[in-house]
């Protein structure tokens, strides 16, 4: 009777493990906050709704892959950052950090994402070659296709956050102070 209980508490532990494991992968998603009008949190499913785009790159072992996923404007379009006319002024400083689960992370310039003024693609992508991210990449990465060095490849993406940049000096750095 002991060993049947020890075998039904190892099942049971067991069991509520891998529902735990599963639930989280189900909840897997983005948050974009910081200085936006509507924060969000996306699931994966949602971002796979959105308008898709797709990217070919150069991998940092030299061959090339073709990316599908969300260009970083249309998440942050949909947040409510300011973007093509009303990209001016104290909007030009703002800016995108990309934080990966592992803590890395990377800034892009709002500026360098607008389809107003550039033709730069940054995608926020889920799938390579077909096929989904793997657990070492994905499920979400940052895909940037021109940049000569993919320092800016974030793996594991979960969060965008908009700050704004070009605070007030401190004063003991003025002139004069």
């Amino acid at each position: 009777m002991y060993r049947m209980s020890i075998r039904l508490g190892f099942c049971l532990v067991t069991f509520a493990l891998l529902t735990s494991s599963m639930l989280r992968a189900a909840e897997v998603g983005l948050a974009i906050r910081g200085e936006v009008k509507t924060p969000l949190n996306l699931s994966l499913s949602e971002i796979k709704s959105l308008p898709l785009t797709q990217a070919r790159a150069k991998e940092h072992n030299g061959t090339t892959a073709t990316y599908e996923g969300v260009s970083l404007d249309e998440l942050l379009r949909r947040a409510g950052v300011p973007q093509g006319e009303a990209l001016h002024g104290k909007a030009l400083q703002l800016g995108v950090i990309v934080k990966a689960a592992d803590g890395y992370q990377a800034l892009f310039a709002l500026a360098e994402l607008d389809p107003a003024m550039t033709d730069k693609i940054v995608l926020l992508a889920f799938s390579r070659d077909g096929a989904s991210l793997d657990a070492a990449a994905g499920p979400l990465r940052i895909i940037v296709p021109d940049e000569k060095r993919p320092a800016r490849w974030v793996r594991q993406v979960t969060e965008l956050e908009v700050v704004r940049t070009g605070a007030a000096k401190p004063t003991h750095l003025q002139p004069g102070k």
